[in-house]
């Protein structure tokens, strides 16, 4: 047996629940892994709450990150005792996720716990962290450097916008955050930020072409906070989409693509190749200040994390949101 958060379809929509659940039930797969944490990121509020369409398989476990202990295995890369990590890849929407004590997966969608995290600490980051670091490692590719202006991280101080704005602060950019709150304030100039900006001067309608602000955009905002956050990018500057925290619309126009060469970055974390998360975890390994974890991340079990669901829903989590299964 083991424990297991379970969304179940109902004739008026659906039931969320912390179940017992029979070894028989886990779906198929090659790696069954004995789960140590997961966490609760906005696409797993989507799920518990149905405030969209996430789950498109009943019943279904959520948890879209894990972090465990592989206890069976027919993959060649894996043998049981090996700690292995996981984000996206349909789990928790089409496949069973991590929010439960065991997990049975693909190996194709795992990779070796990087060394240098203990699995805490990969999960405090989880998904949210990991696109940060992709978002980072496309400002980086694109040529955007740390002279040429100010980048705008939007979405703080949730998960992404906080490890945007570490990661973004070490490697020498001056980081403008974007804040809901006067309070989040000392928080995100701890992880880095330089200058704040009210999240609501961007939340709404504006001009196509606005003055030119930013060198780069790290955005997992959408909706008219990507677009005016696009209308203030400096002539040939960059930004990256990552979300859709505001909405999946794009109320904007082709002016400052066609009129100022700024390019759109889309960032996908789901189904993302190997090589490019690799990539993406070797930088937060290397350039994520440890200490800076324990400020990101609070922590709590399996049964509070049907309530921090719907609190990351309402806006009301700040970071990330660490859960450990068997606690």
């Amino acid at each position: 047996m083991f424990s297991a958060i379970l969304i179940e379809k109902t004739e008026t929509g659906q039931t969320v629940e912390l179940k017992q659940l029979d070894d028989s039930a886990l779906p198929e797969g090659d790696v069954t892994i004995d789960v140590d944490y997961s966490t609760i990121n906005y696409k797993d509020g989507l799920a518990i709450t149905g405030a969209g369409p996430v789950v498109r398989r009943w019943p279904m476990v959520p948890g879209i990150d894990l972090v465990g202990t592989v206890s069976e295995s027919s993959y060649g890369e894996f043998k049981p005792g090996d700690t292995v990590l996981l984000n996206g890849w349909g789990v928790g929407e089409v496949h069973w996720g991590g929010l439960a004590t065991k997990a049975r997966l693909n190996g194709d969608w795992l990779i070796k716990l990087p060394a240098g995290f203990t699995p805490q600490q990969a999960m405090a980051i989880g998904t949210a962290g990991y696109t940060a670091s992709l978002s980072v490692d496309a400002l980086v590719k694109a040529g955007v450097t740390p002279d040429q202006g100010k980048i705008l991280v939007t979405g703080t101080p949730g998960g992404v916008g906080s490890v945007a704005t570490a990661l973004l602060a070490k490697a020498g950019y001056t980081v403008v955050a974007s804040y809901g709150d006067e309070s989040e304030q000392e928080y995100l100039t701890k992880l880095g930020a330089s200058e704040f900006l009210h999240r609501d001067e961007l939340s709404g309608p504006g001009k196509p072409l606005q003055k030119e602000l930013w060198a780069g955009v790290v955005d997992s905002v959408g909706s008219h906070t990507l677009v005016n956050a696009i209308a203030q990018t400096q002539y040939r500057g960059f930004v990256t989409a990552c979300g859709l925290a505001q909405g999946a619309d794009f109320p904007g126009t082709v002016m400052p693509f066609i009129l100022r060469g700024v390019s759109l970055l889309g960032i996908d974390s789901v189904m993302c190749p190997k090589g490019p998360r690799m990539a993406a975890w070797e930088r937060l390994d290397r350039d994520l200040d440890r200490s800076l974890i324990g400020l990101i991340g609070t922590e709590t079990n399996l049964a509070g994390a049907i309530q921090a669901g719907h609190d990351i829903i309402a806006g009301k989590i700040r970071g990330r949101v660490l859960v450990n299964v068997k606690g």
